[in-house]
């Protein structure tokens, strides 16, 4: 008898246990999700919103929305359903990209197909999220063009302020009678950590494609070992880009053209400065006037995009490292732009990128911008045929390039008159 009793607070003690397990797994999510999109419109490229909400302890629904700061190239619309349970909760969703200004959807009106769909798992203990997205070949043709897609995959996970994506996708080409392009296979491998708000992020992104190739009538260009690894980091400081660019070779009529990589550094923008710019984005999101740009809005960033330059912006060339066996050349060399932040009242956004009818106000804007670089750059044993070129003595072994106001001198010379049009 006594035990008989015992059951059913036993069973309505297990029910409201599981009941409060499940209202905590369907508000842990809901808050993660809603932490993740604030930090992700908090890192300034996108405006992110989500409607079509129903939040509920078994189940939540809605529908996310990204689309660029600036412009109307592209709408990716996320709709999803959230299974929750006591330890995980399951999402299942379509993507749904749409295209131009007219808001027209890639699968179903470019594309004659249904959207991908795209499943993840979040675990409630861990506040982890793992998930994937299977992209399925196609083939699209109009007007003796084709575009042939042999599909993908993509994965996806993490941690609060802690996310990686990893992209595989198959080749695919694109042509248009004799002329075509093609790429792949083409992996991307990306990691992205941040703080609240994203104030500090770094992002370390690896895109490696395989073969690159262009043909048309009477040229071809097939790239092999293309890979370019980069490295963004928003500091309290500076906002830093690290890239450095790998060319396994470039092949043409069956030789060689081209090889080797490029490595580069952009520092010294200023961290407070970019994060105001962000700010007023943000604002200017919310009230539905950033998507569209323009001269109006320019003018209101005018005075925060200035002030990212206020810690003179610097471009460093850590190496140069191209080699054409082809053409027998050679460059090799390392070096450093600067940009002189003095003054930058002086200097108008708005007057270089509209001016009035009068091109020359233009061309005088843009003298007064190039006027703020300075540098040096050196080009290691330089080919005699480019000595030749620049009227120097065929024994010339190095280069020694110095700017000064955005005027170009070679080995203490100014560039001889055929080149001077490019200042």
């Amino acid at each position: 008898m006594r035990k008989e009793r015992l059951i059913v607070p036993l069973v309505v003690g297990l029910a409201l246990l599981w009941g409060a397990a499940q209202y905590l797994s369907s508000v842990l999510f809901e808050r993660e999700l809603a932490r993740a999109l604030e930090d992700l419109a908090a890192r300034g490229e996108l405006a992110v919103k989500r409607n079509d909400i129903e939040r509920g302890w078994l189940e939540s629904r809605g529908t996310l929305h990204l689309t660029p700061r600036f412009g109307q190239a592209w709408h990716l619309e996320l709709p999803y359903v959230a299974r929750h349970g006591v330890i995980s909760t399951r999402i299942d969703g379509e993507l749904r990209p749409h295209l131009g200004p007219g808001d027209r959807r890639l699968f179903g009106d470019a594309l004659p197909s249904s959207p991908p769909t795209w499943q993840a798992s979040y675990r409630t203990l861990g506040a982890t999220l793992e998930g994937h997205l299977q992209l399925a070949p196609f083939i699209v043709s109009q007007g003796g063009r084709e575009l042939e897609f042999r599909g993908g995959r993509i994965t996806f996970g993490g941690v609060y302020g802690d996310w990686r994506l990893q992209a595989r996708l198959e080749p695919w080409r694109l042509s248009d009678g004799p002329t075509a392009l093609e790429a792949g296979p083409t992996v991307l491998e990306s990691r992205y950590a941040y703080t609240d708000a994203a104030y500090h992020f770094s992002q370390q992104d690896l895109l490696k494609v395989e073969r690159l190739a262009w043909q048309q009538a009477d040229l071809e260009l097939d790239a092999r070992g293309l890979i370019l690894h980069s490295r963004t980091v928003l500091d309290e400081q500076e906002l830093r880009v690290d890239s450095e660019l790998t060319l396994d070779r470039l092949v043409t009529a069956g030789q060689v053209l081209l090889t080797g990589r490029v490595d580069l550094e952009l520092s010294r923008v200023n961290a407070d400065a970019l994060r105001s710019v962000l700010g007023v984005l943000r604002s200017e999101a919310a009230r539905g006037d950033a998507a569209q740009g323009g001269r109006e809005l320019l003018a209101r960033l005018e005075p925060q995009l200035l002030a990212m330059l206020v810690d003179s912006p610097r471009l460093d060339i850590h190496a140069i490292d191209l080699r054409s066996p082809m053409l027998g050349l050679e460059a090799l060399g390392e070096g450093a732009l600067f940009f002189d932040s003095r003054e930058l009242s002086e200097l108008s956004l708005i007057a270089l990128a509209y001016p009035h009818e009068q091109s020359h106000e233009q061309a005088r804007e843009q003298a007064r911008w190039r006027a703020r670089l300075y540098g040096d750059l050196i080009w290691h044993q330089v080919p005699k045929v480019v000595a030749l070129w620049l009227g120097l003595p065929l024994d010339t072994q190095d280069l020694e390039i110095d700017v000064v106001r955005g005027r170009v001198r070679i080995n203490g010379r100014p560039l001889p008159p055929v080149f001077e049009r490019f200042q």
